[in-house]
């Protein structure tokens, strides 16, 4: 008789021979498959690639996967010609293999044993546009016959022969369909082997030119971390500065310094006197290298010499950035400042240039000119990036002074550090600037973008009065109390009174500090121009404390009136600021300036202090002549808007306006006006029922999805759920609701009440007040925003990024005004 324990053994015996018969039976149905898999519907054997499809003698005549349609008829049979992975026949594994070509995003080509192409797809830049009768049948050296025929054809024979895996070999040239730029493809090869032993060669193309643009732009700052600093002399590590750069980055490189640096004397901080001699002290060209090289330039080796003014040299000076000339022409207008050096560029047929300063902690020390006139592609913004980090490594190993005028230099510094960074990209403006700090030092001069709510955006413009370090602190403190003021979605006018009782609380606080024997100070603080522009109803509303109004120009590029009467300076207390508002075409340019850059010499300054000193006061305003001249010479540089870009425009109105060096400093902002499109906004008018939330939230919902945000539906029906709510309860109609579809989903919704809504935290006990706190966890951010009569309430989401596919098209709902 069996015990316990003797009946759990065999039934552990039992379930283990049960597992094993099921393994046996699992095993024996792979099998099955695996033969299933290599036979075709009547049960004979696929011959591998022969029995895909050779489509250089298939019937519908077509050359490539890509081209032809077998990629789209491929992925069709995948999906309803049998079960995937069931092995039925050659049409299931045909139509992977189309599907392969067509939707592969790497380049492939499938090549015979005498390495020539069968089989194709157009995923590689190179081939894209080319007839496919110019590449099927053919050699990829007879179709790409930039690459070095050679060096392909010996590693795909490699390959083919051996076996071989070669992979991501790189290989540069150019593609016939676009010799004008260099190409830079990751090339793999490996064999595969038909049932009937037929061998084939399959190369993979990836296009990698921006990524190994990348590479070597690290490789060449790698090597100029070597490089650089190895000599111990100025000379020695500007001439490893050229040598670097010169032939793999450029073309021909210059270095060209100022004497001080070179005798040992101290060095000059901040920007440099165009005029200021500087010394040829490196040349570096793929013809030869050095003072000995068969081509020294245009300035022998170790000579004085000065640029011209204004030119992308003295400008580089000036303020210390790095400028991109992409096409060099012989009508360049700077060109006539320095003929003899422009007529050296245009004879060795120079077409792109890079002219970046070499400075070390605000000390300019020289210029580093980089040129291309051999190789066809120009400079483009990585390539600035990278000449100004050279710029700034070469200088750190050209000298190490630095100790002149430490208090302008200070002064210099914190006057950079508290203008704004580049502004971000914006839907409502394009926008660029160009500050130039005066001879006499920096002084308060300022400008800002400020992005506000419903996709509009805020551009401000003002001077501080006086120079130095003082003024560049006041700067950034009246600069900060605007940004406060304006995210605030103020109207102008409202701003620059709210602005004029900070400014005389400044004021007062500066008064103690001024020096023996200043009783007063100048009549006003600061000086403010102030601009709010509505991308949706193409409007721009207008105030100004003491500044001139702006420069403005249609997309004709035909001057357009816009009078901004000036009041007051900032902390005088007047208080009273009237508002100017213009309609301006989408395309329009608006230029916004200083004194600065309308008053250059011979104007006699007007403002002084005790002792004969120039105060540069805000009573310093354009002459009548004089300043109606220099803003007709700046509507005519503004008449090519439309043909140049910001940038460019800016260096334009410098050259024409500033000939030599100004005293004062200089800003100019130039803001190119866009447009919403009418598809990116939906309004309804509610009615002031209850009941009217529900459908509310469905037209949001429906508006979504025409959009392609579904992603932000909950959120936002919580948004309008609340928003259309707290409007019918406590707002008075007409209720407006308004999505906006821009760098993010902006909803908004407009009463004609003023109250104003206050976010608060609500007690466990209380039944509401909790609508405010659940907009500001859900949305990036929210505020108010007060109208003449109404106000409205908005609240911003992030969109989030768009997938690989875009959504479908639907027409979008055109809003309008809800019945009842």
């Amino acid at each position: 008789m069996n015990g316990p324990g003797d009946e759990e053994a065999h039934e552990r015996e039992q379930g283990q021979e049960r597992a094993r018969e099921q393994g046996r039976a699992q095993e024996q149905e792979r099998a099955q498959a695996r033969e299933g898999a290599g036979r075709d519907e009547g049960g004979k054997r696929r011959h591998g690639v022969d029995g895909y499809r050779d489509d250089r003698h298939n019937g519908n005549g077509n050359g490539n996967g890509g081209g032809g349609g077998g990629g789209a008829d491929g992925a069709a049979a995948a999906e309803g010609g049998g079960p995937r992975g069931s092995g039925e026949g050659d049409h299931v594994d045909a139509a992977l293999l189309d599907a392969l070509f067509a939707q592969a995003p790497l380049g492939l080509y499938l090549l015979d044993r005498d390495l020539r192409v069968i089989r194709y797809n157009t995923a590689a830049r190179g081939v894209r546009g080319m007839p496919s009768t110019d590449i099927v049948g053919h050699r990829p050296a007879e179709f790409a016959p930039g690459f070095d025929r050679a060096e392909l054809e010996a590693l795909a024979r490699q390959a083919l022969q051996d076996g071989g895996y070669v992979r991501e070999h790189l290989v540069r040239g150019r593609m016939p369909t676009d010799p004008g730029h260099e190409m830079v493809g990751a090339i793999s090869f490996f064999r595969i082997v038909s049932d009937t032993g037929q061998p084939y060669l399959v190369a993979a193309v990836e296009d990698v030119t921006e990524r190994q643009g990348a590479l070597d732009r690290l490789d060449i700052l790698h090597s100029a971390h070597q490089r650089l600093g190895v000599s111990l002399d100025a000379v020695g590590s500007a001439q490893e500065l050229a040598d670097v750069a010169v032939p793999r980055f450029a073309d021909s490189a210059t270095v060209d310094l100022l004497d001080e640096p070179l005798r040992g004397l101290p060095l000059r901080s901040g920007p440099i006197d165009p005029g200021a001699p500087l010394r040829r002290v490196a040349y570096r060209s793929v013809h030869g290298t050095g003072p000995t090289g068969p081509e020294p330039g245009p300035v022998p080796h170790g000579a004085l010499s000065t640029y011209g003014a204004p030119t992308p040299y003295s400008q580089a000076l000036v303020d210390g950035r790095a400028r991109l000339i992409r096409g060099l022409t012989e009508d360049a207008e700077w060109l006539g400042a320095d003929p003899e050096r422009g007529r050296r560029l245009t004879g060795l047929g120079v077409h792109s240039m890079i002219v970046a300063p070499l400075v070390v902690h605000d000390v300019v020390l020289g210029v580093l000119a980089l040129y291309r006139h051999r190789r066809l592609e120009p400079f483009d913004q990585d390539d600035l990036e990278l000449a100004v980090e050279l710029a700034a490594r070469g200088a750190m190993s050209i000298d190490k002074a630095r100790s002149y005028a430490r208090e302008r230099s200070i002064a210099t510094t914190l006057q950079r550090q508290l203008l704004p960074r580049e502004p971000a990209e914006l839907s409502a403006v394009q926008s660029s600037h160009v500050y130039l700090p005066g001879v006499v030092g920096p002084g308060g001069d300022w400008y800002d973008v400020v992005p506000l709510s419903a996709a509009r955006v805020g551009l401000a413009i003002g001077s501080v009065t006086g120079t130095g370090i003082e003024a560049a602190a006041v700067m950034g403190q009246v600069r900060t109390a605007l940004r406060t003021l304006a995210v605030q979605d103020l109207q102008p006018d409202e701003l620059l009174v709210r602005l004029d009782d900070a400014a005389r609380v400044l004021t007062d606080e500066q008064r103690g500090s001024l020096p023996a024997g200043a009783e007063t100070l100048p009549d006003g603080l600061a000086s403010c121009l102030y601009l709010v522009y509505d991308p949706i109803g193409r409007t721009c509303t207008a105030a100004s404390a003491g500044h001139p109004g702006p420069v403005l120009v249609g997309p004709d590029g035909v001057p357009v009136p816009f009078p901004v009467e000036p009041g007051l300076p900032l902390g005088c207390g007047d208080g009273c600021y009237e508002t100017r508002v213009a309609e301006l075409p989408v395309g329009s340019v608006l230029a916004l300036y200083t004194n600065g850059l309308m008053s250059g010499p011979p104007r006699r300054p007007t403002g002084r202090v005790d002792g004969g000193a120039e105060r540069g006061g805000l009573d310093e305003v354009l002459p009548v002549g004089p300043g109606d001249g220099r803003r007709a010479v700046l509507q005519r540089v503004l008449a090519r808007a439309g043909e140049e870009e910001l940038p460019r425009l800016c260096d334009q109105a410098v050259y024409a306006l500033l000939p030599e060096r100004q005293r004062e400093d200089a800003v100019l902002l130039l803001v190119r006006t866009l447009g919403l499109p009418d598809d990116k906004v939906a309004v309804w008018t509610l009615p002031e029922d209850p009941a009217v939330v529900r459908t509310a939230r469905r037209l949001a919902e429906h508006q979504l999805a025409a959009w392609g945000l579904e992603e932000l539906e909950f959120s936002t029906d919580l948004i309008v759920s609340e928003l259309v709510t707290n409007a019918i309860r406590y707002g008075k109609s007409p209720i407006r609701l308004r999505l906006i579809n821009d760098r993010g989903l902006i909803c908004e919704v407009s009463d004609s009440s003023d109250s104003t809504p206050h976010l608060r935290r609500a007690k466990s006990t209380d039944e509401g007040g909790r609508g405010l706190f659940i907009i500001g966890q859900l949305a990036q951010r929210w505020g108010t925003r007060f109208a003449r009569h109404g106000k409205t309430i908005w609240a911003q989401q992030e969109v989030p990024e768009p997938g690989p596919e875009a959504p479908p098209e639907v027409e979008p709902g055109g809003g309008g005004e809800l019945p009842g």
